[in-house]
């Protein structure tokens, strides 16, 4: 039997939640359109939606926000936030923002542009949409290992360097306005970059005069897996590793809202204090989220991100955070259920094509995975998988992805051993069922870009 992790917290404050009946849920879910970004959370009883902003802070959290400055410019709160960036990143310049996609918002029109192109190991869905709406194309050059979900790798988030540098000299170094490392790979599968990958990328872009911008999300996370799984590392601490992951790149942005474990936040940071960036990214912060010292956040907000950004590293929290889902990875082995392994660091990916074989990709079998775990038991989980991709910007053509996941993304300090059994339990379930469905979805109405978010579907009944 696997072991669970133990929390190393108490839990002070309890939110009640409900279970919906199966017929009321099966309700719901078509009152949706067959999309789970328009149920009613309150109709959730396990929210794996997203590990984005449903984090549960801490008291030293809730005392921040006592203590915010609300000043609009200029206020207390901003310079603790800066010099807590400071000590952790060791960048010259940062500006807050309200989440991750607003940083990439500020940042990426100044490298990209319509003839421009942004390489990433994987683009998730805000970053890519950013690079299109900039009028810019992704392209992107994972390692081969995260296309084989069974396949144990214990880096499968890489970029694939050799790929890299032979794309940067298809599409002309003049043509790359920025590479993109996403720390860790969430369409992967959640999966980690090794420092000796993130160093090679880095030389490469130094030698095509290419800036490198890490996507620093779950920048805790991804340090973590280092210590555990790369050599040199076992005995470097998670702010010496982070310290270095960041030295490799130019830039970064950040959604604060994963492992700074706040509910809303962002950060944009550029190492050099003297880059002629700063002006241009302090005029779009203002422009699009507020004066570039509080960047669309209350003060309270900036003095939890202040404390979240130690939080999230702690140690003793990061090894019950991977193994929590670990946990809930062996679990799944023991079933004989498939999802990208090894697990991940923020949630599980299961493999939906693996479910549904007989589902083609243009029918959505993680849609199919996702709708059908949510009749089961209330789990809402998401498709990372063609569903998610965004039709072809240029032709308007339907876009394979290479992979076809449902994940779980575990909200971090909010559920417990018995919620994850219950999953467990449903997603067995489900998985005995997995040959009585022989068709998936259509879309019936999507906005060009990010549609996953907004659109309407219609079981195929054919």
């Amino acid at each position: 039997m696997v072991k669970y992790i133990p929390e190393p917290f108490r839990i002070k404050m309890v939110e009640n939640i409900k279970m919906l009946t199966r017929e009321e849920r099966c309700d719901k879910i078509r009152e949706a359109s067959y999309n789970l970004f328009r149920l009613k959370g309150e109709d959730v009883y396990i929210d794996t939606l997203t590990d984005s902003g449903t984090n549960a802070m801490s008291s030293e959290m809730w005392s921040g926000l006592l203590r915010g400055d609300e000043a609009y410019a200029g206020a207390k709160s901003y310079y603790r936030f800066i010099q807590a960036c400071q000590d952790v990143f060791g960048y010259g310049f940062f500006c807050p923002v309200h989440q991750g996609r607003a940083a990439e918002k500020v940042l990426f029109p100044n490298f990209l542009h319509p003839g421009t192109y942004a390489l990433a190991n994987l683009f998730f869905d805000t970053t890519r949409g950013h690079v299109v709406l900039s009028g810019a194309r992704a392209l992107e050059c994972v390692c081969e290992e995260a296309k084989h979900p069974e396949l144990v790798a214990p880096f499968k988030g890489n970029m694939d360097t050799a790929r890299m540098e032979q794309t940067i000299l298809e599409k002309g170094p003049e043509n790359m306005g920025l590479v993109v490392m996403t720390l860790t790979n969430n369409s992967a599968g959640g999966q980690p970059v090794s420092m000796a990958n993130l160093r090679e990328v880095s030389r490469i872009c130094q030698k095509y005069g290419i800036p490198l911008c890490i996507d620093a999300a779950r920048y805790a996370e991804n340090a973590m897996f280092i210590k555990q799984r790369e050599a040199g590392y076992a005995d470097k601490s998670i702010p010496e590793i982070v310290r270095e992951c960041f030295s490799y790149a130019d830039m970064f942005t950040m959604s604060a809202k994963k492992d700074t474990l706040v509910n809303m936040g962002g950060v944009i940071g550029i190492k050099d204090p003297d880059s002629p960036l700063i002006p241009g990214i302090k005029a779009n912060c203002i422009s699009f989220e507020g004066f570039y010292t509080y960047g669309g956040l209350n003060g309270r907000d900036l003095e939890c991100l202040a404390v979240g950004l130690y939080e999230g590293m702690d140690e003793s929290y990061l090894t019950y955070r991977l193994g929590s889902i670990a946990y809930l990875g062996g679990r799944l082995d023991e079933l004989g259920i498939p999802y990208q392994k090894p697990a991940g660091g923020h949630g599980i990916f299961l493999d939906a094509q693996k479910f549904y074989p007989q589902i083609p990709w243009y029918e959505f079998p993680g849609q199919v995975l996702s709708v059908e775990l949510y009749k089961e038991c209330g789990i809402r989980a998401c498709d990372i998988g063609s569903y998610m991709m965004d039709p072809d910007p240029d032709t308007g053509e339907a876009v394979r992805s290479i992979n076809e996941f449902t994940r779980l993304a575990i909200p971090r300090r909010v559920y417990t051993q018995s919620h994850f059994d219950l999953a467990v339990e449903a997603i067995h379930n489900v998985w005995q069922r997995r040959e009585e469905l022989q068709h998936g979805y259509r879309i019936v109405w999507g906005p060009n870009v990010l549609r996953h978010f907004q659109a309407t579907l219609a079981p195929i009944d054919a």
